[in-house]
């Protein structure tokens, strides 16, 4: 089993509820409350898997077995498709849901120079490849996954014969009744050594199938890894609908055999330019499927959470609340890794860490051993997260309602094309935010007309459609548009639009990587002016810590992760906040969650207009909130 890294943070204030395992929870279903452990699926295990995961607290169990991913296999799965079909009603007799791992694009022949049949052998036409006529084919070394010996290749979706085998793997699958069908990295091969600037796949399907779409050579026709080519930009488009659509007709399939089946497939790409380079674009594949399993990773390192500096931190967290707003109240599952032997740092801890700030972002936890997709570093410690999780689970994973947020856009056209200097200034604006603990909604095309706040921030937005022009200049008659960096949206001189020449996103990015503990929020005043902010919650805490507003089950809450004290390699432990307070306007009952912690009530101090309540000192990260007199 096998898996790349990443994560973030963050931590909430809240009302504690009970676990809730049924199959639908108001508008949302078993894949929201997931609590993840991943299994290797042989024939006589499958009740072993299901008690070891119900000793574990383990809710959303995945099996591996791989039937598309292992040659063998996906011309008879057989065998392998009875054992997901007892694995998959051994959980349902005990109330757990199951799903199963499948490789997307990726194909292993074991023991390749042994054997008659590999699939390059066989169908060396079904291969990406380079534009130079390269086929994707690997051996052992090429990733930890691949055993010597072994023949990895990588495949067109065009592909039209293994396509059709594909899908029919995929009904078979459908049929056993297993809870979900697990893809992973159905990518255009562009992430092995060698391969990073390929832009693949250039094999004879795929060609004819962008000529047929644009009359264009992919050959011939673009300048590969220049965006101010429109038939590269072409390219780029094309290669992501081509994987969106890839998934879309998994599920469709798997659909047709069980209404009830879910599609997730794991991207390691988040929402920075890999998405463009693989194709794998998370906010595009949302709308397709029933969840994303997030590996996400970014940068340089080893992505462990025991290895990240503070700033690594509230970076995977813009990931997390950017992921959560592409998914519109779809699950957001998490597979990232806590640990990986640093001597210095208790694994224990780092899987505190990583749990926090996955669950206060209201992401689904699911780590591992090293970066092995099953395991743990510490299953006791792994338990005790777990339970915590399952006795809380509503106030982590009910919907969350925005209040009076800054809204910040993200455009998936302009980072696509522009990723470095769009990402620059939507992190830094992002982490401002969150460190000056303002309500902030990430705002998406799809989600526009929902935008109910008063300010909308453009940070350095280059591409604007039609349409998205036409509602800004509506938003702008009557609420506040600010522009920072290059203006797209083509509105002229407009009293309720702000605008800034340069990105001060930009600028305190860059001012946070030079020195995080000695930037502040306060360095971008005239920026923080423009905004407007105006909340009716206020709260007071150090730019340690990252803060998250929103409305749970009708009341607000705030949601905090603590990253105060964190040094990569060498310590885990945060040093306590301590004298975060939070005030509201009116009279009512405070509580506050910590976590791994119980509930306790808050005591409000009252001065007529406003109550203001002081927080316990806050470790890891905590959950406050706060209801009328009269509730609970």
């Amino acid at each position: 089993m096998r898996t790349r890294t990443a994560l973030l943070f963050a931590i909430v204030f809240c009302i504690a509820a009970s676990a809730a395992n049924s199959e639908k929870v108001g508008d949302q279903d078993w894949t929201n409350y997931v609590r993840i452990a991943a299994y290797s699926l042989t024939n006589n295990n499958a009740e072993k898997i299901v008690n070891s995961a119900a000793a574990g607290h383990v809710f959303g169990i995945e099996v591996d077995n791989d039937i598309t991913g292992r040659y063998e296999s996906f011309l008879d799965p057989t065998e392998k498709l009875k054992a997901i079909q007892a694995v998959a009603a051994k959980a349902h007799r005990v109330g757990n849901h199951a799903f199963v791992y499948i490789a997307g694009t990726e194909c292993i022949t074991a023991n390749a120079a042994d054997v008659r049949h590999t699939l390059a052998k066989d169908h060396p036409d079904w291969l990406q490849r380079k534009v130079t006529g390269e086929p994707a084919i690997f051996g052992g070394g090429s990733a930890f996954w691949i055993k010597k010996g072994d023949e990895d290749v990588w495949i067109s979706p065009f592909a039209t014969e293994w396509r059709t085998l594909y899908m029919q793997r995929v009904r078979q699958i459908a049929a056993t009744g297993i809870d979900g069908i697990y893809v992973d990295i159905p990518y255009w091969m562009t992430h092995f050594d060698g391969w990073e600037d390929s832009w693949a796949s250039f094999d004879d399907y795929t060609v004819a199938a962008f000529k047929k779409e644009t009359g264009l050579d992919s050959r011939r026709d673009l300048k590969l890894g220049d965006f101010a080519d429109e038939n590269f930009r072409k390219w780029v488009n094309f290669r992501i609908r081509a994987l969106t659509d890839f998934v879309a007709e998994i599920d469709r399939n798997a659909k047709a055999i069980n209404p009830r089946i879910k599609t997730i497939p794991e991207i390691y790409p988040g929402i920075e330019q890999e998405a463009a380079r693989v194709g794998a674009d998370v906010y595009q594949m949302y709308p397709v499927v029933d969840a994303i399993a997030h590996e996400y990773e970014f940068g340089g390192g080893d992505h462990m959470a025991s290895s990240r500096t503070p700033l690594d931190w509230f970076k995977y967290q813009v990931g997390m609340y950017s992921f959560r707003a592409f998914a519109e109240g779809k699950a957001t599952w998490m597979l990232n890794y806590s640990w990986d032997g640093d001597k210095h740092v208790d694994p224990r801890e780092s899987m505190k860490n990583l749990a926090m700030s996955e669950i206060m972002a209201g992401a689904n936890f699911w780590d591992a051993r090293g970066h092995m997709m099953s395991g743990s570093n510490d299953l006791p410690t792994r338990s005790e997260i777990l339970k915590w999780i399952k006795e809380h689970e509503k106030t982590f994973y009910s919907p969350r309602q925005p209040i009076d947020p800054i809204g910040i856009y993200f455009s998936p056209a302009t980072r696509n094309y522009f990723a470095e200097e769009f990402l620059q200034s939507y992190r830094g604006v992002l982490i401002l935010l969150l460190q000056k603990h303002w309500e902030f909604q990430v705002v998406t095309p799809r989600t526009l007309s929902e935008f109910r706040g008063r300010t909308l921030v453009l940070p350095d937005v280059r591409i604007l459609d039609d349409d998205e022009r036409k509602w800004m200049a509506q938003f702008a008659v009557t609420h506040t548009l600010v522009v920072t960096g290059h203006d797209a949206t083509a509105l002229g001189a407009r009293a309720n639009v702000v605008r800034f020449s340069d990105s001060p996103g930009k600028a305190y990015l860059a001012a946070l990587e030079k020195d995080f503990a000695g930037a502040s929020p306060e360095t971008q005043r005239e920026f923080l002016q423009a905004l407007e902010q105006n909340a009716t919650l206020k709260i007071s805490a150090s730019p340690w810590l990252a803060t998250d507003i929103a409305r749970v089950n009708g009341k607000p809450h705030v949601f905090f992760a603590n990253f105060k004290g964190l040094r990569p390699k060498v310590n885990a432990v945060q040093s306590p906040e301590t004298g975060a307070t939070i005030k509201v306007q009116g009279r009512g009952r405070g509580f506050f969650l910590p976590f791994l912690g119980a509930v306790q009530q808050l005591v409000g101090e009252w001065d007529g207009v406003e109550t203001t309540y002081k927080l316990p000192p806050i470790h890891k990260g905590g959950v406050a909130w706060v209801v009328s007199p009269e509730e609970n």
